[in-house]
């Protein structure tokens, strides 16, 4: 594993980081924007009732970022949700390096094509500093979730945290690296 570098970690430092120096004209290498961090999550209603439907989701979430998934707890308590401090309601994984543009690759290329009725990307998700959210309302468009062993369909958000100061930039270094935005 050691000397391994991710298909699109290549792509970024060859294509990427040329194309965003002509673009934008940094004086300075260290000025180009970078991909820090992809952060997945999902939250679930039913996990109130059913604990079980929060396990298969976590393995589910584990399996296609290729890291453990921890149990987020919910924050306090909301009595017309029945829902009490501390009770688990969602699932979380934060993916850096390695694992990160491996996931990135894998949504870009094999993942977001596979959507129905799919006509590219809204680029109204960035937040004014330079990272993107974007949500997914089927897992099973992952080809590492076996359809027959879903339990039950649901979302999850996609967070691509960047260090590009503006919107621009972040749309810019995410488009290079093969994200489909809508024009």
């Amino acid at each position: 594993m050691e000397g391994y570098i991710p298909r699109l970690r290549r792509r970024y430092d060859d294509e990427a980081v040329k194309k965003l120096t002509e673009h934008f004209s940094y004086t300075n290498p260290m000025l180009v924007p970078k991909l820090q961090k992809v952060i997945c999550s999902l939250s679930m209603k039913e996990a109130i009732q059913n604990k079980k439907l929060l396990e298969s989701a976590v393995d589910e979430m584990t399996l296609l970022s290729g890291q453990k998934a921890v149990v987020t707890r919910a924050r306090r308590s909301i009595a017309n949700f029945k829902l009490r401090e501390g009770m688990p309601i969602g699932a979380r994984v934060t993916l850096r390096n390695h694992r990160m543009w491996e996931f990135l690759d894998r949504l870009v290329s094999v993942s977001i094509p596979r959507i129905r009725d799919f006509r590219g990307i809204s680029p109204k998700g960035f937040d004014g500093r330079g990272n993107f959210s974007m949500g997914i309302t089927e897992q099973i468009i992952f080809p590492e979730i076996e359809y027959d062993k879903v339990s039950r369909i649901h979302g999850m958000n996609i967070t691509f945290v960047t260090s590009a100061p503006t919107d621009e930039e972040g749309q810019a270094l995410l488009g290079y690296l093969g994200m489909p935005f809508t024009s």
